[in-house]
């Protein structure tokens, strides 16, 4: 078996649908399996997939196994030589797993390789290359500010045309394909993450072991993300999961100073947000203020109750 497809699905069986559809039209000339865990979905409206897809194999998890045990669980049951991590919510819109795995088997010490990720409206995804969380990243976290200078932020391949892949730090978690022994040299994903930064925990294992993560804008697909989950509960958790790996890679000095750089950043943002919400009375775009809003204070929030021995599994709420 050429490759293993590994996709996590939680209430988000019309996604995965269109998805499988996609793999199956653009993937050929290469022998796949397709693995779906589904992690006890509330819906119940899972096995459509194994009526409408019969050659999928579909593995029911009684309990909420979070998106790195699942994963893991999927990669068990897998056999293919190569094995690609896929988002439900992703759509192929040409052959880019095709062209990631031609360039996993040709590129020198290749560890994860990734694609340009898209949104819905085929604008690119920044978070299609990552960086390791730092101080000076939290700080300037400005969605502007990499966009308009995206080479201070080591994602200027994300707006060019040179189809070579670039070797990265780290990639989105939506779409990783990595040798199988790759990947079990690196310890597979950390269950210790519930959700978020399992991603960029991999990827620093991956160096760590002496390999090499690259972009491959060559190959690109849809990535409607972040669906299935309330938002507040999505940021609260990539919050933690955040704070967790500076722990675990950097120690709790550097952890300690990371969460105060934070906590100003999240203070004066909440700060001019609310002088505006005093003196703006008209302003446009009042959702996305609201959004904005919405997403620091609960940032806040989370930093402020922290602890670094907790274990970042489910959340109430």
């Amino acid at each position: 078996m050429d490759l293993s497809i590994i996709c996590v699905n939680w209430n988000s069986v019309d996604y995965l649908l269109e998805c499988i559809d996609s793999i199956f039209e653009w993937t050929h000339g290469i022998s796949v399996e397709l693995i779906v865990i589904d992690n006890a979905s509330p819906c119940g409206n899972v096995d459509m997939l194994k009526e409408r897809f019969p050659q999928i194999t579909l593995i029911k998890s009684d309990d909420n196994l979070g998106f790195a045990g699942a994963n893991n669980l999927g990669f068990k049951k897998s056999t293919g030589e190569s094995v690609l991590f896929l988002n439900p919510d992703t759509k192929l819109n040409e052959p880019a797993i095709n062209t990631m795995l031609r360039h996993l088997h040709v590129l020198p010490q290749v560890g994860i390789v990734g694609c340009r990720l898209l949104n819905a409206d085929l604008s690119v995804q920044t978070s299609s290359i990552m960086k390791f969380p730092r101080i000076l990243n939290t700080i300037f976290q400005v969605e502007y500010l990499r966009c308009r200078w995206p080479h201070l932020w080591d994602i200027g391949p994300l707006f060019s045309d040179d189809p070579e892949p670039v070797q990265v730090q780290a990639i989105s978690g939506a779409c990783m394909m990595m040798r199988r022994q790759v990947f079990e040299r690196a310890g597979m994903f950390n269950e210790q993450y519930f959700m978020y930064s399992e991603d960029l925990d991999l990827c620093y294992e991956v160096i760590r072991a002496g390999f090499k993560n690259y972009y491959v804008g060559e190959a690109s697909m849809v990535h409607y993300g972040g669906k299935s989950s309330p938002r507040a509960w999505q940021t609260a958790m990539k919050t933690r999961s955040e704070l967790q790996f500076c722990v675990k890679h950097y120690g709790r000095s550097y952890a300690f100073f990371f969460r105060i750089a934070f906590l100003l950043n999240a203070g004066v943002r909440l700060l001019f947000m609310g002088v505006w919400r005093v003196i703006g009375r008209t302003l446009r775009r009042q959702d996305a203020a609201e959004s904005r809003w919405l997403r620091w204070s609960v940032m806040f929030k989370t930093v402020i109750s922290f602890r670094a021995r907790e274990q970042l599994g489910p959340m109430e709420g």
